[in-house]
């Protein structure tokens, strides 16, 4: 994530700061302001700020940090009102003399949050919110109060009902572009007609709820998380949280319970599309609609069905936990809306393969 940068520049013996002072920001100078601090032993260090529109808690140590490292006077010019009282309480906090062992530190910490979050501290947000997630199922029938069932209904229709369209067309092509596929090397075999089988188990126990997943993720995943980060940043979810309604309760489960229950429905449009879009393609290659269905009847069963609509269920449980995480942990700024839904998509489609491959080897474990 980029953010506004920070400038230091000496003229007419002044340290001169231009940009904000913020925590992620001062790691670019801070090693350049510590190597200006130490210079002219016995004169008067002098630092402007008056081009810094902002300085927070991390920039105050910055300038702390020179003053205590510098060995004669230092006069700061250019700070307003709230900065000049924040370098002050900070002077109160920071111990008298600032070793060069507590300077190193503080750059690493500057470091690390121009870095950004590491990968440990993105799982344990993860982890963290899920297991947030487990005990607001559990507390449920204690704060029914928090629902509404207008939310519901709602949520449900843009993730489901205007999907549809989406999905039928999807499915058609697919079950097209499947059939025409397969029909050229199972030609060389005389097996044209094995075609449908083909598709029919493609269909039935992977690409229908692998696509229809991709497809929520992309629509609802993102959606969720747009909504929920914009609330985030309105600061809405806080005001949830200081009327004592839990954010959890009232906005992340109902838009879990509807992309679970409009999976089904997607899932069952996507395998009748898919089959009609390849017995399209059957038929113009001669074979009759009786044949086809029979084909498709005798090589795949309720078995097939249900194992497609089981992963469906899983899938959409994890596209939209991932959506309204993304939302919930969504950081400030302008840019913060459009990172969280990015995030929530990318997300939504790796924890869908990923959840595939283990469903792919549970299922061959047991033989189903």
């Amino acid at each position: 994530m980029s953010v506004a940068a920070v400038d230091m520049r000496v003229e007419d013996g002044r340290v001169i700061f231009s940009g904000p002072l913020e925590v992620k920001s001062i790691a670019a100078v801070w090693q350049q302001a510590m190597v200006a601090a130490k210079r002219g032993p016995g004169q008067a260090l002098n630092i402007d700020i008056s081009e810094c529109p902002h300085v927070d808690t991390a920039g105050a140590t910055l300038l702390l940090a020179m003053e205590r490292l510098h060995e004669s006077e230092v006069n700061l010019t250019g700070a307003d009102a709230k900065a000049s009282a924040l370098i002050e309480q900070m002077r109160h906090i920071i111990p008298a003399e600032m070793t060069e062992k507590q300077v190193v530190a503080a750059q690493r910490e500057a470091d690390k949050a121009q870095a950004g979050p590491d990968l440990m501290s993105m799982l344990e947000t993860r982890i963290a919110f899920f297991g947030e997630t487990v005990v607001a199922l559990i507390a449920l029938p204690a704060k029914m109060r928090f629902l509404r069932g207008s939310d519901f209904a709602h949520i449900a229709d843009n993730a489901g009902l205007k999907a549809a369209p989406l999905v039928l067309m999807l499915g058609f092509l697919i079950g097209m572009i499947l059939a025409f596929q397969s029909a050229i090397p199972m030609r060389q075999f005389g097996a044209d007609l094995y075609v449908a089988n083909l598709v029919a188990i493609s269909l039935f126990r992977e690409l229908g709820p692998l696509l229809v997943s991709v497809i929520l993720a992309g629509r609802t995943g993102s959606a969720f998380a747009a909504e929920l980060g914009t609330m985030k940043v309105n600061e809405e979810v806080a005001a949830l949280t200081t009327m004592g309604i839990d954010p959890e309760t009232m906005l992340v489960l109902p838009r879990i319970a509807a992309a679970v229950a409009v999976m089904p429905g997607l899932v069952i449009l996507m395998d009748v599309s898919g089959l009609i879009g390849m017995g399209v393609v059957l038929m113009i290659l001669g074979f009759p609609p009786n044949a086809i269905i029979a084909q498709i009847l005798s090589t795949t069963g309720p078995a097939d069905f249900l194992l497609g609509l089981s992963k469906g269920l899983v899938f959409a449980a994890a596209v939209a936990m991932i959506g309204c995480r993304a939302g919930l942990t969504a950081g400030n700024g302008p840019r913060a809306v459009g990172e969280a839904a990015t995030s929530a998509v990318v997300g939504g489609i790796v924890a869908t393969v990923l959840l595939d491959g283990l469903f792919a080897v549970l299922t061959y474990r047991l033989g189903l």
